[in-house]
């Protein structure tokens, strides 16, 4: 018999600031529970929450959901427009405008929003922005500014991009991750090039929260930043930093892993990734009662 997994995917179309996007997912989990939405980081795709996806433990008390942003694995760019005309450049509004789009699509009730990277970097935007539609968020390698790698050679003709893109993404990793899960994340980079640029823009150009962390409400929405020792991209400094100017916010520095914890050394990120969870629970409870 085949050992098939429990894992399924699907499509939506949603409407971004009138951009139609075809948005395929991956979810696992009993759609009665609270919601888990997972942003990949820049330039990949949502098979990075693989270990997560099939995660029982997990997935008995959350319906885990990772998508592929548009323009990433199998969302296509937005179909009712000459997308090929243009250069692709994220910013934070039409950012925002997906994820909210994406989880009223799926009719998600208090989702939980948790993305890595510049998806860390996204999930501040949405606790500024939009804290009465999440039940709590959790930013991955995320920090209120992150500038610097709005870079043109990622894109250059002398350079192979997606080689590029996977070797830097090597030496964000710790050392004491498994062989097999750091060679992986390295695939997943040499096959996502060209969105990688544009992702950045957002990074390191059009995300800027400095001076606005103080206006980040939690009291509703607990916000948990999470941020391994061996990440020099975002450091842990640099999230405690962020941290430190919001208000109610939390942050737990990940030993023994880097910029990509759920894909490079999935056992070590579970246990900070349930501390994560186990705090927005106990505010939660605290402000009921």
């Amino acid at each position: 018999m085949a050992e098939l997994s429990p894992v399924t995917g699907r499509y939506v179309t949603i409407d971004v600031l009138g951009d139609q996007c075809k948005v395929f997912f991956l979810e696992n989990g009993d759609p009665n529970s609270q919601p888990l939405v997972c942003q990949h980081t820049a330039g990949c795709h949502n098979h990075q929450w693989r270990y997560l996806l099939e995660d029982e433990e997990v997935t008995s008390d959350y319906r885990v959901i990772a998508y592929d942003l548009t323009n990433h694995g199998k969302s296509d760019p937005p179909a009712n427009k000459a997308w090929w005309k243009e250069e692709y450049r994220l910013t934070a509004e039409w950012y925002t405008a997906f994820i909210t789009s994406f989880c009223d699509a799926l009719e998600l009730r208090d989702p939980i929003f948790m993305g890595c990277s510049f998806g860390g970097n996204e999930a501040l935007q949405l606790a500024l922005h939009h804290p009465d539609r999440f039940g709590g968020i959790i930013s991955v390698e995320g920090a209120d500014y992150s500038p610097g790698f709005f870079l043109d050679w990622w894109q250059h003709p002398h350079a192979n991009a997606a080689q590029v893109s996977a070797s830097g993404v090597w030496d964000l990793m710790a050392p004491q991750s498994p062989d097999s899960d750091r060679a992986a994340t390295w695939f997943y980079y040499t096959q996502g090039s060209e969105a990688f640029r544009g992702d950045l823009y957002f990074y390191s150009r059009d995300h800027d929260l400095r001076g606005r962390l103080g206006e980040i409400d939690t009291s509703n929405c607990p916000l948990v930043m999470l941020t391994g020792e061996y990440d020099y991209l975002t450091t842990p400094e640099d999230s405690k930093r962020t941290a430190e100017g919001i208000a109610g916010a939390t942050f737990i520095e990940m030993e023994k892993i880097g910029h990509f914890p759920m894909s490079e050394n999935y056992p070590v990120f579970k246990t900070y990734m349930q501390q994560a969870l186990q705090k927005i629970n106990e505010e939660h409870k605290a402000a009921v009662g």
